[in-house]
């Protein structure tokens, strides 16, 4: 991990108001994420995960503890953190180059970078999809659409990328693909990365760490897992490490423990 800390969660909890009481998802997440670090949030379903990522992007303010970047408080979206969602969430009515467009026209003017494309098609071509950008997204298979996704939230030349389970609605061959692309433009780009994700193979093969949420309510940091395998990444390559089992075990032993801990109580 770079020397540099652009992105702090400190002592973040958050408490959702219920008609049964007070619910807390998540209580007192501390992590550090450094400049151009690939991190995983790896939990079961309901352990906070997403809620975590919302409040990173701004999208939900904590309730106590919170975000920082660059020392400054996150308290709001900002163009610096771009979102990738489950679902592609594409404007209907806006072609697949529209949609990307319409993206570059929320970045701040004075952000510029030397890899910068100069045109929504150059996104789209970065992640595979450009041979559709004339097509609306009721016209694409549902990976492309989420290429085109990827492609509109790179188009805004954010510093943070931040992923929330971008691959688990698709099938198992498209999930493979798209991220080997994910890996390629990441290698490319070396933007700071906090994806979640319930799928373990998945994490090891994308990520540098893993960030192991217990299972809620008040989920919080229980392991964190650095990744050993070399970068640049092929799969088989991965798949063949000598300590992938090892880690692999290592993850599923965590993820069912808590899981019977869960349960016990």
């Amino acid at each position: 991990m770079s020397g540099r800390i652009p992105l702090e969660l400190t002592g973040l909890s958050k408490t959702f108001q219920t008609a049964d009481g007070p619910f807390v998802a998540v209580d007192n997440v501390n992590v550090i994420v450094g400049q151009g670090e690939f991190v995983c949030i790896l939990g079961h379903s309901g352990c906070g995960k997403s809620t975590v990522l919302s409040i990173i992007a701004g999208l939900q303010r904590a309730t106590l503890g919170g975000v920082v970047i660059d020392g400054t408080e996150v308290v709001e979206p900002g163009a610096d953190r771009a979102v990738v969602f489950q679902s592609p969430c594409l404007l209907p009515w806006l072609t697949a180059r529209q949609n990307v467009a319409l993206a570059m026209k929320q970045r701040p003017t004075a952000r510029q970078a030397d890899h910068q494309p100069a045109s929504p098609d150059s996104y789209l071509e970065l992640v595979g999809a450009g041979d559709c950008a004339d097509q609306m997204p009721n016209e694409l298979s549902l990976g492309t659409q989420q290429c085109v996704s990827l492609a509109r939230a790179l188009s805004l030349e954010p510093r943070f990328l931040l992923l929330d389970e971008p691959f688990s609605m698709l099938d198992s061959l498209t999930r493979f693909e798209l991220q080997d692309t994910l890996l390629q433009v990441w290698e490319r780009q070396r933007k700071t990365v906090v994806m979640v994700t319930h799928d373990v193979d998945e994490a090891l093969y994308l990520a540098d760490r893993l960030i192991l949420m217990t299972d809620g309510p008040a989920a919080t940091v229980g392991d964190i897992l650095t990744v050993p395998f070399s970068r640049p990444r092929e799969r088989a390559a991965v798949l063949e490490h000598a300590e992938y089992y090892a880690c692999h075990q290592r993850v599923i032993d965590f993820l069912e423990n808590h899981a019977r801990q869960s349960r016990a109580s």
